[in-house]
C-alpha cells in the first residue's frame, strides 16, 4: 500500500530528473553549436568529454585530450574560413534515449552562408555522457 502511495512521487521525481538532464544536454549542444559557429576552439572543446570520437566521411577521428580537440578545431575553423560557410544551426534535435549517465540525441544540422542560404544539411547522432557530474559529448556520427 505504501508503494502505491509513493508511486506518483517516484514517477514525478523520475520525470523531473529526465527533464533536468535533458535541459543540461540541450545546453551542452547549444554551447557546442554556438562555439562552432563563432570559430571558438576553446569554448568548443569545453563541450566534449575526451577521448572523443567522430565518424564522418568514412573515417573515424579520435581526440585523446582537450588540447587535441583545440588543435584540430583551429585547423577546421581555418579551413571553413576559406569557404563560403558562415555558421551552422540545429535544424532538429530529438533525445532518442536517456539515462542518468548517457543520452543519444538524433540531430539534423544545417550549414549556412552569410546571406542565410543553406550549403548543406545532414543527420548526426550525438552520444553524451555524464562524467564528474558534467554532461559532455563523447561520440558523434554524421552523414556528411
Amino acid at each position: 500500500m505504501l508503494l502505491l502511495l509513493l508511486l506518483p512521487t517516484l514517477v514525478a521525481s523520475k520525470l523531473l530528473a529526465e527533464t533536468s538532464d535533458e535541459k543540461e544536454i540541450f545546453s551542452v549542444l547549444d554551447n557546442f553549436m554556438t562555439s562552432f559557429s563563432e570559430s571558438d576552439p576553446i569554448g568548443h572543446a569545453a563541450t566534449y568529454h575526451v577521448p572523443h570520437f567522430r565518424l564522418a566521411r568514412g573515417r573515424m577521428s579520435n581526440w585523446e585530450t582537450i588540447e587535441d580537440v583545440v588543435t584540430a578545431h583551429k585547423r577546421i575553423f581555418r579551413n571553413l574560413s576559406e569557404t563560403d560557410w558562415h555558421h551552422s544551426e540545429w535544424i532538429e534535435r530529438i533525445v532518442i534515449g536517456i539515462t542518468d549517465k548517457k543520452a543519444h540525441v538524433a540531430t539534423r544540422v544545417g550549414r549556412f552562408r552569410e546571406d542565410g542560404s543553406q550549403i548543406v544539411n545532414f543527420e548526426s547522432l550525438y552520444i553524451l555522457i555524464k562524467k564528474d557530474d558534467q554532461w559532455g559529448i563523447k561520440f558523434r556520427s554524421s552523414y556528411l
